[in-house]
This record gives structure tokens, sequence and C-alpha cells, in this order.
């Protein structure tokens, strides 16, 4: 049973896999093309949120968490497109983001290969980019920097400035140029006065 918030619309989905059943097996098997299908079949942006927002498999992950577990980099893309689509819900079990899902995905695999390093850093950049939150914590208490395995230290760099951006959004100073032109007319007026 998958939990979706959806009705059926026909006898024939009541009899096949419901379109969150058809979700949930489009991102766990980066089947980019029935994502895309089930995407195009809803003319309502709002009700493709909702599918998109609330579709969850019985252990509590919702779409995006199982294309992370799986490093699914085409179907995190496409459903990062989507209007109204929620970066950072929380799983029920580990209380996990996405981004700690895709981190676990990362860890499951051997270190020191160019090409996972690279895979990984392009995904999780990706994925915070577009919205995912690298300081939530999850049940354990742990970011997702906190969860990378501390031998990949390509990819808990990538975090780290991540959460530095994040963390240094606000502490840019902004020069005016407004009162600098304004300090300059009155230079500018005074000195003519002189004359």
């Amino acid at each position: 049973m998958v939990e979706d918030g959806s009705q059926p619309e026909s006898d024939q989905e009541q009899e096949g896999a419901s379109k969150g059943e058809q979700l949930i097996a489009a991102a766990r098997g980066n089947n980019t093309k029935l994502l895309k299908e089930i995407i195009a079949s809803f003319s309502d942006a709002q009700e493709l949120a909702n599918i998109l927002n609330n579709t969850k498999t019985p252990m509590g992950n919702y779409i995006y968490h199982e294309a992370a577990l799986n490093g699914n980099y085409e179907i995190i893309d496409t459903l990062l497109d989507q209007e109204g689509f929620e970066c950072d819900p929380i799983n029920r079990v580990e209380g996990d983001t996405p981004l700690h899902s895709a981190i676990r995905y990362f860890n499951s695999l051997p270190l020191n290969k160019p090409e996972i390093e690279t895979y990984a850093r392009d995904l999780i950049l990706m994925m915070i980019h577009c919205g995912s939150d690298p300081r939530i914590t999850n049940k354990a208490n742990l970011t997702p920097y906190q969860l990378t395995d501390p031998k990949n230290t390509a990819l808990r760099s990538v975090i780290q400035e991540a959460m530095d951006l994040e963390h240094n959004k606000g502490d840019y100073i902004l020069e005016d140029t407004n009162a600098d032109d304004a300090e300059q007319t009155a230079l500018g007026s005074a000195s003519e006065s002189d004359d």
C-alpha cells in the first residue's frame, strides 16, 4: 500500500499500479520515461505537486528519498524542476531528508574512484542549489555532512562549502552607490561655487 493521497481515476488504474506506486517504481529504478509520463498526465500543477510531495512508501520514504537512496540523478533533476516540489521532506524511520539519503547512497560506494567523486559532487551540489538544506539534522542529530564517511574528504568538502555559503548568506556588505553619487554631487557643486 502506498500513501499518495490520490484517488484512482479509472477502473484500469484500480487493477494496475496506482500513480503513487508508479512514482515510487520510477524513482527507485531511474525510469525517467515513466516519471515524465506521469508528470505529463497532470494538467493542474497543484495536483502534481501534491502527489509528488505526499507519495510515500510503507516505510515512510518519499519519492525524493527513494531516488536519492539509489543515486538517481535524472529522476532527482526532473523532480526538482517541478513547481511546488518540496526539497526537504523528512522520512519516518531515520528522520532523514533526501540529502541524508543521497549521502547514505554514496557512503555505500567504494572511495577513491574519480567518476564516483564527480557524480557525488554533482548530485549533492544540484540538490543543495535547488533548495535542499544541508543544515537539517535527522533523528540521530546528524547533518548530511556529519553522516558523510569521514574518509570521503571530497564530498565532505562540497557539503561544508555549501553550509558555509548558507550560513554566510546575509553577511555581505553591499556598497550604496547612490550615497557615493550624492556625495560626489555635493562635492562637485561645492567646488563649482568656489570658482
